[in-house]
């Protein structure tokens, strides 16, 4: 029989007529001659009624020996229900039987098919075929299909040619590791897998294409976490002949449309935070700004106190800041000092508190170490309340930021800081560079493709530091969502920004000939930005990790408990790609 329509969509407008439905028994329930069935597909779950007195001994025979996550297929009349569901939106009627048919049994399932199992992530990985039949897990998949066709529409319309770009290609030094894949035809050299087809779209700018996007598959070796699989997709965008603020205002217009597509309100056009402020505010680049507790620098402050723990830092060129939890000033002292694992998770070597109780008490084991004027001016400036609770970081620019960023975070979490909605900003012009200490060399913030601002040029090989970029990111909820830049059109400003990252000519050529070539040939001044679809689904969502997000992800370790990759494989194909595992 033909399915008439989904169990899901059934409605009261229905009643009377003659429908064939098909999915799988969510839940039977036997009264004795009467049998409830809850029958669910992919829109939802519709309720079956199977009654010993309008059906054959056949039919019931069949109703009686169904169990759940059956598969069957279903006909009867729809009619009203005598009392109605509410919570389901097939609530107001159900299906009398008169036909069922068995199409497929199941074994007992290893998790139940429904929203808020308390599976583990491994189980549900494992089957993971069988978590996709949850609502929930169908909903997520369903909002990243409406994200990602309503970005390929919104830019169709603004005359964007999605184009598609090689997954084999060489290694190049871009940032996290490679995965490479070994070559047959040429025994001892590798593909790499994309980080992002980075590139291949400034080749395409060069080759006149002027307007470019593509929903990517993207590749990075590095340690996982909740907003980081192995394997992603992004939305990858590049525009010839243009600034910085033109990709912005027109990814603005694309997200708009892309929110309204999925019910979502936001104001736009977007706030811009430079770089510095969201770093002073908020020590991250990637701020949530759905609420406050943001940062504040008490370095002049401290300079001279008795404190030297505080002075030292200050009086060498450090920071010293601190953040203002209120409502955390009754946390006893054992509660406290576990932050201090989260410092030292973020490069700290101590923190220093101040809790300033309700009843008026002012308890700290580092209050004796001020003089009365400069406890005035840190309570002045930190807002101190009773109630408050000071947390301090005294230390490099990047560490001190860090640890505050991270404790600003884990507070507003252990104290239900309220955060409605969603906010999205742009943070604008990084630096060029940062000074990579384990590697002992200078790297680019964003990649070593980014324009230099025209007035820091002659600082690339003097003050790379000092060097800003051309250069924006769009944070959401306090993630980074997308990262974009101004290119390099120019082949001379490329090779200096290679040269202080480290690479030789010779490994420039080697590495990036093709594109310098490119950019000798006339290439147009051009730019673009990248948009993680993991991440804005995940977001959209209300979801803590983007595995939620994707139809078969990996586990932190990058492994797939249900295809069991990686695996081995045998010698013989070793032997074909010239590889011996020693």
């Amino acid at each position: 029989m033909k399915r008439s329509m989904y169990a899901g969509r059934v409605r009261e407008e229905h009643i009377g007529t003659h429908i064939t439905l098909k999915g799988w028994v969510s839940r039977r329930r036997d009264l004795g001659g009467l049998i409830f069935i809850d029958l669910r597909d992919r829109e939802g779950i519709m309720q079956l009624v199977i009654n010993h007195e309008t059906v054959s001994a056949e039919v019931m025979a069949t109703a009686e020996s169904i169990r759940s996550e059956y598969v069957v297929e279903v006909t009867g009349l729809v009619e009203a229900r005598e009392q109605a569901n509410p919570n389901l939106p097939t609530g107001a009627v159900e299906l009398k039987v008169e036909a069922i048919t068995v199409l497929n049994t199941a074994k007992t399932t290893p998790f139940e098919i429904k929203d808020g199992i308390e599976a583990n992530d491994d189980t549900r990985l494992r089957y993971r075929y069988l978590d996709l039949r949850r609502p929930e897990m169908f909903a997520n998949l369903k909002l990243r299909h409406q994200v990602a066709q309503a970005m390929r529409g919104a830019l169709n319309e603004r005359g964007f040619l999605e184009v598609e770009t090689p997954i084999l290609a060489n290694s190049t030094p871009e940032g996290a590791r490679d995965y490479i894949v070994p070559s047959r035809p040429n025994p001892g050299k590798f593909y790499a897998l994309p980080q992002s087809p980075q590139q291949f779209k400034q080749m395409l700018m060069v080759g006149g294409i002027e307007r470019y996007y593509q929903i990517a598959r993207c590749f990075r070796d590095e340690d996982l976490r909740a907003d980081r699989q192995p394997e992603f997709t992004q939305v990858d965008i590049e525009m010839s002949f243009v600034k910085g603020e033109d990709v912005m205002v027109m990814m603005e217009d694309v997200m708009a449309e892309t929110l309204k597509a999925v019910g979502v309100e936001h104001a736009f056009p977007l706030q811009r935070m430079q770089y510095s402020e969201a770093m002073d505010r908020f020590g991250c680049d990637r701020p949530d700004i759905r609420f406050g507790m943001e940062l504040v620098d008490l370095t002049d402050i401290v300079k001279d106190c008795g404190f030297k723990v505080f002075s030292s830092v200050a009086q060498s060129g450090g920071l010293v800041k601190c953040i203002n939890a209120k409502g955390a000033g009754d946390w006893s002292r054992g509660e406290i000092e576990k932050l201090a694992d989260i410092a030292a998770a973020n490069g700290a070597k101590g923190m220093a508190w101040i809790a300033f109780t309700s009843d008026g008490k002012e308890k700290s084991p580092i209050i004796k170490f001020f003089d009365d004027e400069t406890y005035a001016k840190i309570k002045e400036a930190a807002d101190a309340q009773p109630g408050d609770l000071l947390l301090f970081a005294a230390d490099t620019y990047e560490v001190a930021n860090a640890v505050l960023a991270a404790l600003r975070l884990h507070m507003a979490d252990a104290l239900g800081i309220e955060r409605k909605g969603h906010a999205l900003l742009w943070v604008v012009n990084f630096p060029m560079f940062r000074y990579d200490e384990d590697e002992k060399k200078y790297a680019a913030e964003h990649h070593p493709f980014t324009h230099v601002l025209e007035e820091d040029l002659d600082k690339i090989e003097t003050a790379p530091l000092e060097c800003g970029s051309y250069s924006y990111d769009l944070v959401m909820d306090g993630f980074e969502v997308g990262g974009g830049t101004i290119r390099i059109h120019n082949a001379e400003e490329q090779k200096r920004i290679l040269r202080v990252c480290g690479l030789t000519d010779e490994e420039i050529e080697e590495k990036f000939g093709h594109l310098i070539h490119a950019l000798e040939l006339g290439a147009p001044p051009h730019g673009g930005i990248a948009l993680g679809l993991d991440r804005l689904v995940m977001l959209l969502a209300g979801k803590q990790s983007i595995r939620d997000v994707i139809a078969f992800p990996k586990t932190s370790s990058a492994s797939d408990p249900m295809t069991g990759a990686p695996s081995q494989v045998t010698t013989r194909q070793l032997k074909e790609v010239a590889l011996r595992i020693l």
